[in-house]
């Protein structure tokens, strides 16, 4: 495992970046962001997910087109697709936790963007069916992999800056 800042400062430092300079992430990169989003944590460990690197300039265009509020996609070096594989999923009323499950994998890779220098922001695909069938068709995704979102990641222009989002309203003690 590699070392870098600690975990706190990493997650008070995050921020969604649209902004990049013009300069390619790497591969090693690439996994090292996939590697940190399957050591979330998943119900029961089922991990019920699946990652796509992209880095084509033409994948990357179409991805911009096809999904609303994705137009940083056009600016962006890469991207990490996170999808979802229901049949991996617990059954019945807890089938849904694959969103839980890659959420959490999607807050690792933006985790990590962060400790490693590079920006990153969360592009949601999932429950809109519409984006869904688009990020498909563009990736060739099997119908029954779900994508979650776009996470468009690339070095930052240094236009973003982080927010102090605590609110103590929003905060209780022992009951509501």
């Amino acid at each position: 495992p590699e070392t870098g800042p600690d975990a706190l400062s990493v997650i008070f430092s995050r921020k969604s970046v649209r902004q990049y300079l013009d300069k390619p992430v790497s591969r090693e990169d690439l996994d090292t962001l996939m590697r940190a989003g399957m050591a979330a944590p998943t119900a029961a460990d089922t991990r019920p997910w699946a990652f796509i690197a992209v880095t084509e300039r033409k994948t990357l265009d179409a991805l911009a087109d096809a999904v609303e509020w994705g137009k940083m996609l056009k600016r962006a070096p890469a991207a990490m697709v996170v999808c979802g594989d229901p049949s991996k999923a617990l059954s019945g009323i807890e089938s849904a936790y694959w969103i839980n499950d890659c959420s959490c994998a999607s807050e690792n890779i933006l985790l990590a963007a962060e400790a490693k220098g590079l920006g990153a922001v969360w592009v949601g695909v999932h429950p809109i069916k519409e984006r869904i069938q688009k990020v498909q068709r563009i990736l060739g995704i099997p119908e029954h992999i779900v994508p979650l979102n776009i996470i468009p990641v690339g070095w930052p222009a240094g236009v973003e800056k982080p927010k102090d989002k605590y609110d103590e309203k929003n905060v209780h003690w022992e009951k509501w």
